[in-house]
């Protein structure tokens, strides 16, 4: 169950001639809505529209926390911002990619990259965030990319996994194809683990009724592959 405050979205995409689906959320605050992850180029007029079927404009939306700069998450956020004023947030080992100065690190360097977006508040791991669904705590996960960050809410139990976990086919740890350090990331799965969890929301798949347990079954399994 979803906490109060909290508003999963559901993005629908073609890439390269498949249907994707994404899953970044609103968060509300005192001081507007925080969306956590924005999604792929075009996705401002998704996001206006899922947010009005909540009550939400979108000029409430005054700051973006990236979990990572990965292309599905971070590529619509200049589009973003030029609809409305926000504050721009992400983990400092992601930052670089997402203002310009470092190359994508899953995207050829023969290819094209979304705009590149100043990054404003550059976390470490540790902050809380003060939400309607009460705090909101960074929880670095690197491996996926390395600076990828999740968040815990834990007066609701929820966690906002984004791709260290997913659950767009069952629950399962992250996706290796997609995965720049896979032991860097189990490492994090197992990080995961010890919060006191019991839903999991994730960026491919969407909410997921799995918690503490779960993530340690994937700890444990994930470890024992590697091995």
């Amino acid at each position: 169950m979803t906490p109060d405050g909290i508003h999963p979205l559901a993005l629908e995409f073609s890439v390269g001639g498949r249907d994707l689906t994404i899953h970044p959320t609103a968060v509300e605050t005192d001081h507007g809505v925080l969306l956590v992850d924005v999604g792929l180029p075009g996705a401002t007029d998704q996001i206006r529209a899922q947010l009005d079927e909540v009550g939400i404009a979108l000029d409430d939306v005054s700051m973006v926390l990236l979990t990572h700069h990965d292309g599905d998450h971070a590529g619509g956020l200049a589009e973003l911002e030029a609809e409305t004023d926000l504050i721009v947030v992400a983990h400092e080992d992601e930052a670089p990619f997402i203002d310009g100065r470092e190359w994508p690190v899953k995207t050829p360097e023969d290819g094209d990259r979304y705009p590149p977006v100043p990054v404003d508040l550059e976390l470490v791991g540790g902050e809380t965030f003060r939400t309607a669904a009460g705090p909101m705590q960074v929880v670095a996960t690197p491996g996926h990319t390395p600076g990828h960050s999740s968040l815990y809410f834990p007066d609701q139990r929820f966690l906002l996994a984004g791709d260290a976990l997913n659950n767009d086919d069952g629950f399962t740890g992250p996706k290796p194809q997609y995965t720049q350090d896979m032991e860097t990331a189990i490492e994090s799965v197992g990080r995961l683990a010890e919060l006191a969890v019991d839903t999991t929301h994730c960026h491919h798949g969407g909410t997921a009724d799995a918690g503490t347990a779960a993530i340690a079954e994937l700890y444990e399994s994930l470890s024992e592959s590697r091995q």
